[in-house]
């Protein structure tokens, strides 16, 4: 990794577009890349890179990609991990009815596995729906990236293992509930919560 007396740092950000957080990171001084794209160990997006941030990118990354930044890549995932890794957290945090928050965590060869750098849970209103919930969830993420990245980079921040369970879901998980989504994403969370336990 570069010396950074020499020049900016430059971070990768995987993953749609994230104003707010693209926005931060240029104001502490990163020379900020992103891409959708499936990376390989030999992409050459990757040349020069210092970090890795990954928000809601839909490949996993391989070892061959972990293996060229070390502690350098991190993801920020909406839920309360252990519990929902992997697809749709928000919605299956109410079927399942366990805790909802978000994680930031280190990237290791698991899907959501990797030690945890910083957590926060979100209350759940009488009113929430998936869309009001996921906006929340969306918003104390960024919060919490902007609180603890400077500790990150520093090097001042270590992670912790995951507590033992969890769960873990695929996207396909998903589709015998689907039918509960009433009003789509506007379907109120009440009408969720423990569902999955129900239909089991």
């Amino acid at each position: 990794m570069r010396d950074h007396a020499t020049g900016p740092m430059n971070v990768l950000l995987l993953g749609p577009e994230r104003p707010r957080l693209e926005a931060y990171l240029r104001a502490q001084g990163a020379d900020l890349r992103r891409t959708e794209k499936k990376l390989k160990a030999e992409s050459k997006i990757l040349d020069g890179v210092d970090w890795i941030v990954s928000y809601g990118y839909r490949y996993i990354l391989r070892e061959g990609v972990l293996a060229r930044f070390p502690g350098r890549v991190v993801n920020l995932h909406i839920s309360y991990l252990p519990w929902n890794r992997g697809a749709d957290p928000n919605l299956w945090s109410f079927l399942e009815d366990t805790p909802k928050g978000v994680t930031i965590h280190h990237i290791d060869v698991g899907v959501d596995t990797g030690d945890i750098l910083a957590q926060a849970r979100i209350d759940v209103r009488n009113n929430d729906t998936l869309r009001t919930t996921y906006d929340r969830l969306s918003g104390r993420i960024e919060s919490l990236f902007e609180e603890v990245w400077p500790e990150i980079v520093s090097g001042g921040r270590r992670g912790t293992r995951q507590p033992a369970g969890g769960t873990a879901h695929r996207m396909k998980d998903k589709d015998p509930y689907m039918h509960l989504l009433t009003d789509g994403w506007d379907t109120p969370v009440a009408n969720l919560i423990g569902q999955a336990l129900v239909e089991q």
